[in-house]
């Protein structure tokens, strides 16, 4: 299946890109995120602490373990902080 992938702050800093389609088979979420890190090493290093990271499935706040089935959009950001 073909998820559109959206980084938002550092984690798109890391990257280096704001959105990309990635084909993937992952069934949850923790999954696409151990394809993505074996992709390269920016890949790694902005994935390397998930606790650091909140997840968006179609604009839904959602978990690591969630499952992909039917998700079209998968977003990964830092945790927001109020003030």
């Amino acid at each position: 299946m073909t998820i559109t992938v959206l980084y938002f702050a550092w984690v798109r800093e890391r990257i280096g890109i704001p959105r990309e389609a990635v084909e993937t088979e992952a069934a949850t979420v923790a999954a696409l995120v151990d394809e993505l890190r074996a992709r390269e090493e920016r890949y790694a290093v902005a994935f390397a602490d998930i606790s650091a990271l909140r997840v968006a499935l179609d604009q839904e706040l959602s978990d690591f373990d969630a499952p992909l089935d039917g998700v079209r959009e998968v977003a990964f950001f830092p945790p927001m902080t109020g003030g």
